[in-house]
């Protein structure tokens, strides 16, 4: 293991790779803080860029802006109570408290310090767990990876927030879209209504782009512009530092979030959201004054916080070693990989080490860049906050067009995004989540060819399964995501 870690190191020790790894990391931080933005939106942006790099470079950039925007969105959570990322919505609560009691340093060191920490010790969890899971999978045949893609796709019911009905229906319609162009066995043109662009289907550049990007853009069209009040952060580092009762109760959530954290990233469904909501419901749940919850509890940030770190990178063992997201995010993460060549799954360590290990190396020092960047520097990522929206909305849309033009220099792949980012708004008016249609357009191909190859191999008998427990071990890890998210929306809706 260190062996791969040192050569990782060596990876990652070109001038490339480390501007790459800085800038993805600076990147990751002003999407955090600039609300409404969010890394699946940008990462769909910086997409068609990220393909003039090698694949090594270009996941480095991607993963830095995914683990630097829980950093930025604590940024304006604090000063601000506005969640630039989903992620911080909880840190709001306390954080924005502490802030108003003349604390604000305290609140953003203690996250800082906290983040570090979980996203530490994650990384040591990615380096441990992901060999020996690899190793596992490298004895997959046809039937088990149609499994593992089924288990993947029971992901949706977990992470949808708009409804188990709905999140079917967009995982349809993904599916729909994956299989556009050609049969994987039979090699012949499908869906593709006579159009002869369409016979490679449906590339993610402007899929992603469409979706995340232009609508975002027709969205910020209709969000009135108003200014929202900034809490002035520290003018001194010694600002940053917490007073000796607020280090002594944050020792113990910081420990419990990042366990906590780092368990629901591996998890169907989980990753920084989720964890950093538990954090916070074990928190207050242990607490002995859990009446201070709301009110400027720094336990409220300190757990959550390590949390919501530790969950993005326990999130990149199922990305890395078996090619499952678990997230929107991770499923364009997923696109890149795919996109230049890269087949996220067991083999990944033997037959390109130089991009596992370079993303590990790229995580160590991902997270050191933004432990030193973010205090000093707090004050500069508010100011991104002050950036009109009419010139943010041209930005967006200029490098919208020029990244799907430049991928193919195919005026069809501009239409094509502009078509799916109508589809994307209506879809996110209409209350749908794009989380799910984008791992199902991702996972689908995949699950079809593997369940097509497992049925050629065994003439048609489905009764081949019974043969395959591993097969059937991640069936029944399916039915039971499903049978378990239908009980959990049960219950919530007894109790509303």
């Amino acid at each position: 293991m260190m062996d791969g870690l040192l050569h990782g190191f060596a990876v990652l020790s070109t001038w490339q790779n480390l501007s790459l790894c800085l800038l993805g990391a600076v990147l990751g931080t002003v999407v955090g803080v600039l609300p409404g933005l969010g890394p699946a939106t940008t990462i769909a942006l910086l997409l068609p860029i990220t393909l003039k790099l090698d694949p090594t470079g270009a996941i480095i950039l991607l993963a830095g802006i995914y683990y630097g925007v829980a950093y930025g969105g604590t940024l304006t959570s604090v000063l601000m109570r506005i969640p630039g990322e989903a992620s911080s919505v909880v840190t709001c609560l306390d954080g924005y408290e502490m802030a108003r009691k003349g604390r604000a340093g305290a609140a953003l060191g203690i996250a800082a310090i906290g983040s570090f920490f979980a996203g530490t010790v994650g990384i040591l969890g990615v380096m441990l767990l992901s060999p020996p899971l690899a190793e596992l999978v490298i004895a997959f045949g046809p039937w088990e990876y149609a499994a593992l893609m089924l288990a993947g796709l029971s992901l949706i019911a977990f992470f949808a927030a708009s409804g188990l009905a709905k999140a079917a229906l967009m995982a349809l319609l993904g599916l729909l879209l994956g299989a556009v162009g050609i049969d994987p066995i039979a090699g012949t043109p499908r869906f593709t209504f006579g159009i002869p662009e369409l016979v490679d289907g449906i590339n993610i550049t402007p899929l992603a782009l469409g979706l995340f990007g232009l609508s975002e853009l027709l969205f910020l069209a209709l969000v009135p512009a108003g200014r929202s009040e900034i809490l002035r952060p520290p003018s001194s580092l010694l600002g940053f530092l917490p007073s000796r009762e607020e280090a002594r109760r944050s020792v113990a959530p910081v420990l419990r979030g990042t366990g906590l954290g780092f368990l629901v990233g591996l998890l169907p469904g989980g990753g920084a959201v989720l964890a950093s909501f538990l954090s916070y419901a074990v928190e207050k749940r242990l607490a002995r004054r859990p009446q201070e919850f709301g009110r400027g509890a720094v336990e409220g940030v300190a757990g959550p916080e390590a949390a919501n770190n530790a969950g993005t990178a326990g999130a990149f063992i199922p990305l890395l070693t078996l090619g499952i997201p678990a997230n929107a995010v991770t499923a364009l993460l997923l696109g890149a990989l795919l996109i230049h060549g890269v087949q996220p799954g067991p083999m990944i360590l033997e037959r390109q080490p130089e991009i596992y290990w370079g993303v590990i190396a790229s995580m160590y020092l991902g997270n050191v860049l933004l432990l030193v960047l973010n205090l000093p520097l707090v004050g500069l990522f508010v100011r991104a906050l002050e950036i009109p929206r009419r010139f943010m909305a041209a930005a967006i849309l200029s490098i919208c067009v020029i990244g799907v033009y430049s991928t193919n220099l195919a005026s069809f792949d501009v239409l094509l995004a502009v078509g799916f980012g109508l589809l994307g708004f209506v879809l996110r008016r209409g209350g749908f989540d794009l989380g799910p249609l984008v791992l199902a357009y991702v996972l689908g191909p995949t699950f079809e060819r593997s369940l097509r190859q497992g049925l050629l191999i065994s003439d048609g008998d489905l009764t081949a399964l019974l043969e395959r427990p591993i097969a059937l071990g991640f069936i029944a890890a399916a039915t039971l995501t499903l049978l378990a998210a239908m009980l959990l929306r049960n219950r919530a809706r007894v109790a509303d």
